[in-house]
């Protein structure tokens, strides 16, 4: 069940009738109902590896909480952790992973003349990065101290499988949602602005995936499809589109996500805060997928000593980090070129910084104006494109041959004989591409400028001019989202993670 589908939109106001009907104390137990119910409907076997991944971290919690009550020595409450990691990425590994650890392996022994290993006959679990990483989170915060263990098996279900960001995030923190969760029955329901609130925040999300994200892949798998046709100029435009495709696809699942928790009362972190407005690739990930940015930053990078520690394993650290977030997102070596070289952004940045403050001083530049403000925010936006064709393309050959055509084959005159208008989409569909663009750069500003959401900026507003904009967002939804005669939702790019 995807949230762009005609069964989401009847099972989210029945759960939402219901949770405000039941008693107080039942809250929890009917939200994981409905999260079990809404994770099975793509495969009902997938809910029971979830629940595998729940028993383990929820046992690896008491067993820590025990070792420190009875003060055992801390070797103990490591092991416990240990274990937990490895039976979770254990999992993870042989249902996401398994497949490319085969075909690596089969290329070693097709060149040693040995018989090759045949694959697994497994689907991915829906969901499976992200539940499985807020569940590890859970046991590293049980081990820090930084929460209790949640004694209540059912209520701790729930923090692993919350309906509204169970498959694509938020990757939440269990001080932040558990807290909540242990709290549901003493949270005021019926509140106008709270609904009201995370209607809207849910309707703008509808807007970016429907309007923009659906409308801009046609042309991005129209292009990435059929690479070798084109030149320069469509190679550039379908990877500014396929940024802009992953930005506004995995935001809206967010945006609603967040949303659909805020209506019934809980309060989900943000996953994104204008990430193409960053001045750097470091400025990048603080603003892009917050939530995993965040998770891999304090159960990765600082256990490895972060950048207190001398400057080669630092850089060691980062390399480590993001080689890992590549491969996070997809078992293909795309993936971790990908990430990879997200890393090399970085070290890179940060060995040439004394260079380039010698440059500006040098040159005697304005650091402060609009002009350098842009020019970083174009250098940055143009180095995520080169690792968008990797993470876009199936195959590294795919990528490098992509990148080759797209220096070597220049052809300018594209942008004036309309032929981009046989992309995938026409004139009108472009022009209505164009306006939604423009709001979206709207709302960015505003995030960028004003640190204002835009949903903060409509209730800044008076009546009419909220729901002016409502109704408009709502017709654009109905009257301009991707249709047609055999609609099928298209999946969030970020369920294939």
């Amino acid at each position: 069940m995807v949230f762009n589908s005609a069964e989401f939109l009847i099972f989210f106001p029945i759960v939402l009738f219901i949770y405000f009907i039941i008693p107080k104390k039942t809250r929890y137990i009917w939200l994981l109902a409905a999260s079990y119910y809404f994770y099975m409907c793509w495969n009902p076997k997938y809910a029971v590896l979830m629940a595998l991944s729940t028993v383990i971290t929820y046992a690896s919690g008491l067993a820590i909480e025990f070792c420190s009550r009875r003060k055992l020595k801390v070797s103990w409450k490591k092991a416990v952790v240990a274990v937990s990691f490895c039976l979770n990425l254990g999992i993870l590994a042989v249902f996401k992973y398994s497949g490319f650890l085969i075909d690596n392996l089969n290329i070693v022994l097709s060149r040693m003349h040995i018989n090759t290993v045949s694959h697994l006959n497994i689907l991915l679990p829906v969901g499976i990065s992200f539940y499985t990483f807020q569940a590890l989170g859970y046991t590293v915060d049980v081990y820090r101290g930084s929460i209790r263990a949640e004694k209540n098996v059912l209520r701790y279900a729930l923090f692993v499988s919350f309906f509204p960001q169970l498959v694509a995030g938020p990757i939440e923190r269990s001080g932040n949602l558990l807290t909540q969760i242990q709290n549901v029955d003493k949270m005021k329901l019926w509140n106008l602005e709270q609904v009201s609130s995370g209607l809207m925040i849910m309707l703008w999300g509808f807007f970016q995936k429907m309007v923009i994200a659906d409308r801009i892949s046609i042309v991005v798998d129209q292009v990435y499809g059929n690479y070798w046709l084109y030149g320069t100029v469509e190679l550039v435009l379908a990877t500014i589109f396929f940024a802009i495709q992953m930005y506004c696809d995995f935001s809206s699942y967010s945006l609603i996500a967040i949303g659909a928790a805020r209506t019934m009362g809980f309060s989900l972190m943000q996953n994104f805060n204008a990430p193409f407005f960053a001045r750097s690739i470091k400025e990048f990930w603080n603003r892009w997928h917050i939530s995993l940015s965040l998770w891999f930053r304090d159960y990765l990078y600082f256990p490895m000593g972060g950048s207190r520690c001398s400057r080669l394993k630092k850089y060691r650290n980062i390399m480590v980090t993001f080689l890992v977030s590549g491969l996070w997102h997809g078992a293909n070596w795309t993936y971790v070129i990908g990430g990879g070289l997200h890393g090399v952004y970085q070290v890179a940045g940060d060995l040439l910084m004394p260079v380039r403050k010698r440059f500006v001083k040098l040159l005697k530049v304005n650091t402060e104006c609009m002009s350098f403000r842009l020019g970083q925010i174009l250098i940055a936006f143009s180095l995520n494109c080169i690792t968008m064709i990797f993470f876009r393309s199936r195959s590294l050959s795919d990528a490098v041959t992509y990148i080759r055509r797209l220096v070597t084959r220049p052809n300018i005159w594209t942008l004036y004989d309309k032929s981009l208008y046989n992309l995938g989409l026409d004139q009108g569909q472009m022009h209505i591409l164009a306006v939604s663009l423009l709001v979206l750069l709207f709302a960015d500003l505003l995030q960028y400028r004003k640190g204002l959401q835009l949903e903060q900026f409509l209730r800044m507003q008076n009546l009419w001019f909220r729901w002016g904009v409502a109704i408009a967002m709502l017709y654009a939804v109905i009257t301009y989202g991707v249709y047609g005669p055999a609609y099928d939702p298209t999946q969030f790019i970020y369920f294939q993670f």
